[in-house]
């Protein structure tokens, strides 16, 4: 691969020849010249801050662009130097002249200029704009002697004069030009990078334009902000004409409803809840498999099941946490850790979950494994190197933390003393001694995952080796989970590890490993995912497989690379921080694009990366409102461990038990085994989108109220289902009568349409229709006539939710049902025919209130 040993450019800089020779004997890179600029400033106790490596890249960077200009000059005005040098002569004398470019040669390393003097005359003009560049600051002491003051700097300010009046052909006075950039974005290299591209572009040689993308990127892995908290979430959208390529769903696949639970926190749970010692899989009483299969769960997503790397195990506990396990995304091998009973008691806890209708689930992490993990010492070739530390100032005099007697591995000290956060760990190969440098998985929003080994998927065969791991896996589990699956997409495997030039930035020093985008594309030339999914399709096509995906992607990584379900956290930041009308505008962009993308997402309340659901959504009347549409929407519902209890710990993936002793809600137990569990139970009637339409809650006033959530569906058997949710603390009231806008066509010639309330469920107007309250039991009474003419007017309290679920269509010949709508007038009542027989309706009961929050 390319090494970038081309960009720094460090000897053509113009410095002081004291301090050059020294700089120059550092390294090629700018990561190593600014390593020992470090060192020269600390030495010399030197004003202000050193250089760093994208200050020195972007400083050879406008050097080189000055130069470029000034033989531009020469070019088109050949006696252009030659005729300034002589008025400079007769204005500030000859000795005076010769002497100065004399002292320039003799103090400044200039190897980019033959020696004779009108060239001597240009590098003075390159220096002087430099030095005026305000950006450059930092380079200053690097570059300015005490020469500078005496002959060589008359000699700098009488040639500028000189030429200030002279332009070239046209063009503008040459010291004018050559400070262009620093005018233009004072105080701001990158500002100046960007103008130079900008303007100057097609003036430039490709070698130029080729340092100038590669300083950018420097400078983009330095300001890039990382590990801070997440940003917003955006609405989802899409752009462009993906290839539709969805995966078929077995019959199975829409029924599913996924539990997810920590392994290892589970079990000592259930040691503590039974009274004895369960530790390994086959010890789990078949009772907690009946309650799942009851509840309505046909998923038990498993975390932490595979043999984890003793390194990440000996970190967590030499950072201070004595009793931790090694993360669960830090495999040493897939094989189920013996621990937990290895591979026997996983196949009888899978027959005995089978038995009940529930399915296993396994994570797979397909993008770094654990620092001593087997293929770490039998194939350290597959993981992203570098034959040396990519930053000098590294150091590697740690303990080492290899399990493994054939390789031993060393974190950088900055880990340790908590100074840095190093994008490497030293890997000793013990029988050559050959080191290498091998990255830390890494998905450039955060710091390094300090406990993992990148793969390198450049090499045809890593591919291979993974996709054989995850046909191993699928042999065992008909669900699997990919972890942060989106750095393995095709543009990010790209943007993190080999960044074309001028796109690098996302993590610091591969932007010194760029690779041109023909030679990128014949190494990877089509997508990785994409092969997996056929791979499956053809070898163990009964595998649900489940993305972990981000970064606006999720259309595309079940529309076109075929997964058959993946993440959708927009359901889970949105709808805890009200973000209604964005999360709206995302079911609508979804319908409007490809609706089928919205039956493959997998919602979610939390997941094992931010807090509890009880945390985030409470546990009053909001939580059970968005666990009503998590219920409810099209897609693959997940609930977190915890979640169903109430529990507030977020369980970290090193954890072997839960460290606070939190007793179950019963309450909000109970009040999912109403109001939630049905729902599961009965999943296939949600799970579809032919027939999902989601409706504008108008008010009164004409406005649409955006915190309510209106939609209908149906299932199987013509079966309907419309729910409506109120995500706001404010009560309110509204009509809801046609949905949005459906596309029927496809993504390249859409076909919208917008469906009535009685079109989506079918309704007749001649009829009445009993709508039954899943929350209350009460039964609504409405004129099939009155939803077709002016839609369905409802009440909403604030967090307050509408769930029919039963639709009885009533004849009504003689008018009794006509009578009893109008005396009803809109209320309900808890048993429609008791109401419209003699004597007349009784009140409603009381509805059914929450548990406290």
């Amino acid at each position: 691969m390319p090494n970038g040993q081309d960009l720094s450019g460090v000897d053509r800089l113009l410095l002081r020849r004291d301090l050059a020779d020294e700089l120059l004997e550092a390294g090629p890179t700018p990561h190593e010249a600014a390593a020992t600029a470090s060192a020269i400033w600390t030495h010399l106790g030197l004003p202000g801050e050193p250089p760093s490596a994208s200050v020195l890249a972007a400083a050879i960077v406008l050097q080189q662009v000055a130069e470029a200009l000034v033989a531009r000059f020469r070019l088109r005005a050949p006696s252009l130097l030659r005729d300034a040098l002589v008025q400079v002569e007769r204005a500030i004398g000859v000795v005076p002249a010769t002497e100065g470019l004399a002292r320039f040669s003799q103090a400044w390393r200039a190897t980019s200029f033959p020696l004779h003097t009108q060239d001597r005359a240009a590098a003075l003009l390159v220096l002087g704009s430099s030095l005026d560049n305000p950006a450059l600051t930092s380079l200053h002491a690097l570059q300015q002697g005490p020469e500078l003051s005496l002959n060589t700097g008359a000699l700098l300010s009488a040639l500028e004069d000189e030429l200030s009046g002279h332009g070239g052909s046209g063009d503008e006075p040459l010291p004018r030009l050559l400070r262009a950039p620093a005018e233009a974005a004072p105080g701001d290299l990158q500002g100046q990078l960007n103008w130079i591209a900008d303007h100057w572009a097609e003036l430039l040689p490709e070698s130029v334009l080729s340092s100038l993308l590669r300083a950018q990127d420097l400078h983009a892995e330095e300001s890039t902000p990382r590990g801070g908290p997440p940003g917003e979430a955006p609405v989802i959208a899409f752009e462009g004409e993906e290839v539709e390529a969805f995966s078929h769903d077995r019959d199975w696949m829409p029924r599913l409803v996924l539990m997810a639970r920590q392994s290892f926190v589970w079990l000592d749970q259930l040691s503590t809840t039974y009274g004895r010692d369960i530790r390994t899989l086959d010890q789990i009483p078949d009772a907690e498999l009946d309650a799942l299969a009851a509840s309505g769960f046909t998923g038990l997503w498993l975390i932490g099941l595979w043999e984890r790397a003793p390194a990440s195990r000996d970190i967590k506990r030499r950072r201070g946490n004595p009793e931790a396990e090694a993360s669960a995304y830090a495999v040493r091998d897939y094989v189920i850790a013996a621990e937990l009973g290895g591979e026997a008691a996983y196949a009888d806890l899978r027959d005995r979950a089978s038995a009940r209708g529930i399915r296993l689930a396994a994570d797979m992490v397909p993008n770094h494994v654990g620092l001593d993990a087997r293929w770490v010492a039998e194939h350290p070739d597959w993981f992203v190197h570098v034959p040396q530390p990519p930053f000098p100032g590294y150091s590697f005099d740690g303990p080492n933390l290899s399990s493994d007697d054939r390789i031993q591995v060393f974190l950088e000290d900055g880990y340790w003393n908590e100074t840095d956060a190093a994008v490497v760990f030293k890997h000793v190969d013990v029988a050559s001694g050959r080191e290498r440098f091998i990255y830390h998985g890494n998905d450039g929003t955060q710091m390094p995952w300090n406990d993992t080994a990148q793969l390198d998927y450049l090499k045809a065969e890593v591919r291979e080796a993974v996709i054989q791991q995850i046909l191993a896996v699928a042999r065992r589990f008909p669900v699997i989970r990919f972890d942060a699956a989106m750095t393995l997409a095709k543009k990010h495997v790209q943007r993190l590890w080999y960044p074309a030039p001028g796109h690098g930035g996302a993590i610091p020093s591969r932007a010194e490993n760029s690779v041109d985008q023909a030679t990128f594309d014949k190494l990877l030339p089509r997508e990785f995912w994409r092969e997996v999914v056929e791979r499956i399709a053809e070898e163990l096509p009964d595998t649900l497989l489940l993305a972990e995906a981000f970064w606006m992607m999720e259309g595309y990584f079940v529309r076109t690379l075929g997964m058959h379900r993946v993440y959708n956290s927009a359901f889970m930041h949105m709808l805890r921080d009200e973000d209604n009308a964005k999360y709206r505008q995302s079911i609508k962009n979804v319908l409007e694009y490809s609706p089928a993308i919205l039956e493959r997402f997998v919602n979610f309340m939390n997941n094992p990366d931010e807090e509890t659901a009880a945390e985030q959504f409470g546990t009053g009347e909001k939580y059970f409102g968005i666990c009503t549409l998590l219920a409810t929407l099209p897609g693959l519902p997940m609930f977190g461990h915890g979640q169903l209890q109430g529990f507030t710990e977020k369980y970290g993936m090193e954890y072997r038990r839960a460290y606070r002793d939190e007793a179950v809600n019963e309450g909000l137990l109970d009040w999912h085994s109403q109001v939630i569990f049905p729902l599961l139970r009965d999943r296939q009637l949600f799970a579809g989108v032919e027939h999902f339409a989601l409706y504008d809650f108008v008010q009164e006033d004409g406005s649409v109220d955006e915190n309510v959530f209106a939609y209908s569906n149906r299932g199987p058997e013509g079966r309907r289902v419309l729910v409506v949710y109120n995500n706001a603390y404010e009560s309110t009231a509204g009509r809801l009568s046609k949905s949005s806008a459906i596309n029927i066509g496809d993504v390249k010639e859409p076909s919208f349409e917008s469906r009535t309330l009685c079109q989506a469920l079918d309704l007749r107007p001649e009829l009445y229709y009993g709508l039954r309250d899943l929350r209350t039991g009460g039964w609504f009474l409405r004129s099939g006539l009155e939803l077709l003419d002016d839609g369905l007017y409802a009440e909403l309290d604030g967090y307050g939710c509408l769930v029919f679920v039963e639709f009885e269509e009533l004849e009504d010949p003689e008018g009794r049902w006509a009578a009893l709508a109008e005396e009803l007038g809109g209320a309900s009542v808890p048993d429609l025919r008791a109401a419209s027989s003699p004597p007349a309706s009784e009140p409603a009961k009381e509805p059914r209130r929450l548990p406290p929050a």
